[in-house]
């Protein structure tokens, strides 16, 4: 870490490998999703707590697809590093690999944004240090991340207001 300037896209990078055990996969032999998001979660957070240098917390996981299986016995390679940081809240982007380390095959299964909040020992919001994209890929990811944000915003503004419906609607049903 020392090679990398505080605050920096590169200075948030992780990378992450697991090897796909028996208890990992399903019945096909097949890594299980929610153990990879298990994985892709630990990779993110410990990203974004390299960046902030605090505790965080998942506020939002954009669209997982998992575009190839990964099987018992390959090695799943996670990478994660942050994209933007905004007042207490950071995204994280995260890119999942399977290895098959018989042949050397390495293949992208899929890709990711994370958010996390950094929180103090009573779990409230802090802020963060803003990031310092470098490269040209890193700045046009940093630009991309507001749209995303915006869609994540909107997307959980439908949330809290269902969720409202519900719990005027829920109180009726139970007086049935």
């Amino acid at each position: 870490m020392g090679k990398y300037r505080k605050n920096t896209v590169a200075a948030s990078r992780v990378s992450m490998s697991e090897l796909v055990m028996p208890n990992d996969t399903n019945p096909l032999g097949n890594l299980m999703g929610g153990k990879l998001m298990q994985w892709m979660d630990i990779c993110a957070a410990i990203s974004a707590q390299r960046h902030c240098n605090r505790n965080v917390v998942t506020v939002a996981v954009d669209s997982v697809e998992f575009v190839n299986v990964i099987a018992l016995g390959e090695v799943v390679v996670i990478e994660g590093e942050i994209t933007r940081a905004y007042r207490t809240s950071m995204e994280v982007a995260l890119c999942v690999w399977a290895e098959d380390l018989r042949t050397g095959s390495k293949r992208l299964c899929t890709t990711s944004y994370y958010s996390y909040v950094a929180v103090d020992s009573k779990g409230k919001p802090v802020p963060v240090p803003p990031v310092i994209p470098e490269t040209k890929s890193e700045k046009q990811r940093y630009e991309e991340a507001q749209q995303r944000r915006d869609q994540r915003l909107k997307h959980s503004q439908k949330i809290r207001d269902m969720a409202r419906k519900f719990e005027v609607q829920g109180d009726e049903d139970i007086d049935e």
